[in-house]
């Protein structure tokens, strides 16, 4: 498979410190770039000097010229003649994706979960690889047939969690100007779906997991727009008004002379009380659209039947249920994620500027490694019957029908006649690219050196999708368009868990692509 180009030209963008042999595919072509050099700049910098300086806007002959290079070009007429009148992706795709992109691997982990999952029309990727790492624990020891976790329980209390986290910064940002940068990027989607592995930690250790027979879907977690929109209006609202109180008691509390550590208590103390309120109402909305969820320390009572036909029952909370059934043999909470951006340096800690879901918990953290080393950690993990969470940018160079995740897979270049040369890091900082979703890797096929070939991609889509639900994805994908995964400390190399524990955070700006949510 082909090597990445994520390590070249592209300079670092600007982070914040909290100081200040089986088959292979063609390796493809080398990128061209269309760059000048610095001669053929100086010549026609040299060519121009006489001329009058230009407007900028399209020139006329300009249109006339390229018309005519392109109809003297049989190539380009073929193109043409054959994408105006059909999708260019299903055009271009390459018949060669389908045999070297088989679904066959040589290293697996020892039981196999089901069913297929689907998050419907929700953002919940993020939930359901969380939960699909969870289960296999939890069928293993309850020896099932078929499992899964309460996605919707999750959804809720994630959504109660984050809207009390938007508020949170609403107040300590109150004297900031409503239209400065950062307020602005955290009034778009102050409560969306997505969410990080370390957002997924901070809900289920504090409220549990339960099995989905408990509290089920309804249609606002599959359908989540509707819900969205109603509880982002009223955060945004709820947002102005705490703004608007905090201005007025400041100016009360000024005027009677109160010093300015008492005045900030007290005003702290006020919001708090109207926050309250406000989250009361979040309540509501959220019971309304999606069902009252068990509380995290009530028992609840679940029937089911093993996978020899033995009726079985569990009663206990959903604390007990997760502290019981899915922290060993690798306990969540010891699992962190290791990132590769090429933007930034290497064997270093980092997060991200007021991303989080629980006021005062987990902050999502990433230590930033070679893509080399997550794909070791993936390979370590598999092999210790470990399925892993991974982060990505799944609609690059994939094809939803048939399952495969390929750089190679569409000739575009071909049929275009371009290149496309940008390297991961130009992607991050233009961008390009992004994670956009959350998966569990749960296979690897190794050749005969014991490097990885391709991986086996258990998705949430449901199984209409892929090889019944599941993709592969290449090595080459994965250098390009992996930016995280998630293993446990016990299976991750030692100097990386060292920086996890106690390197010196550097941080993100909230609108920075690695606070993208999966």
């Amino acid at each position: 498979m082909g090597s990445s180009q994520s390590t070249s030209r592209a300079a670092p963008a600007p982070v914040l410190s909290e100081k200040a042999p089986t088959p292979k595919a063609p390796t493809p072509a080398p990128v061209r770039r269309i760059q000048p050099t610095t001669d053929e700049l100086a010549e026609a910098l040299e060519f121009n000097l006489d001329l009058s300086s230009p407007t900028g806007a399209v020139a006329l002959p300009d249109v006339a010229l390229w018309q005519a290079e392109i109809e003297k070009d049989p190539k380009l007429s073929l193109s043409r003649t054959i994408l105006s009148k059909s999708d260019p992706s299903a055009t271009l795709l390459k018949p060669t994706a389908k045999v070297y992109d088989a679904h066959v691997y040589n290293t697996q982990l020892d039981f196999k979960a089901g069913p297929i999952t689907s998050q419907l029309a929700s953002g919940r990727c993020w939930m359901f690889a969380t939960t699909n790492v969870l289960r296999y624990t939890i069928m293993k020891k309850l020896n099932l047939d078929d499992f899964q976790l309460s996605q919707s329980y999750f959804f809720f209390y994630d959504k109660l969690e984050k809207s009390n986290f938007y508020l949170e910064n609403c107040i300590e940002l109150a004297d900031e100007p409503l239209d400065s940068r950062l307020v602005s990027f955290l009034n778009v989607a102050p409560i969306n779906d997505g969410g990080q592995w370390d957002m997924a930690v901070n809900i289920i250790e504090k409220y549990g997991v339960v099995p989905q027979a408990v509290f089920p879907e309804s249609f606002s977690s599959s359908n989540s727009r509707a819900m969205d929109t109603l509880l982002t209006t009223k955060l945004r609202e709820y947002g102005l008004s705490l703004r608007a109180q905090s201005a007025q008691l400041a100016a009360v509390l000024e005027a009677r002379g109160v010093p300015a550590e008492a005045r900030k208590a007290a005003l702290y103390r006020a919001l708090e009380k109207t926050k309250a309120g406000y989250m009361q109402e979040v309540w509501t909305i959220l019971s309304v659209a999606l069902g009252i969820p068990p509380k995290a320390d009530d028992k609840f009572k679940w029937d089911y039947y093993d996978k020899l036909g033995n009726a079985r029952v569990f009663i206990g909370s959903p604390r007990e249920f997760y502290k019981q059934l899915a922290i060993t043999p690798y306990d969540p909470s010891t699992a962190f994620s290791i990132v590769n951006d090429p933007r930034n340096k290497y064997n270093a800690l980092f997060s991200v500027d007021r991303l989080g879901n629980v006021w005062g918990a987990r902050p999502v953290l990433y230590v930033n490694a070679e893509i080399d080393r997550l794909k070791s950690a993936v390979v370590r993990s598999i092999r210790a019957n470990q399925p892993v969470f991974f982060g990505c940018d799944v609609g690059k160079s994939s094809d939803r029908d048939l399952g495969i995740m390929d750089c190679g897979i569409y000739d575009y270049e071909n049929a275009f006649n371009i290149t496309l040369g940008l390297t991961k890091a130009e992607r991050m900082q233009l961008g390009e690219s992004a994670m956009t979703h959350a998966m569990v890797i749960t296979a690897v096929h190794l050749d005969e050196t014991g490097k990885p070939v391709r991986y086996k991609v258990e998705n949430s889509w449901g199984n209409a999708v892929g090889d019944k639900g599941f993709f592969v994805m290449t090595d080459s994908w994965f250098d390009e368009y992996v930016y995280q995964v998630v293993v446990p400390k016990a299976l991750a190399d030692a100097d990386l868990v060292t920086i996890f524990e106690k390197g010196e955070k550097n941080i993100y700006p909230a609108w920075d692509p690695m606070g993208a949510l999966a």
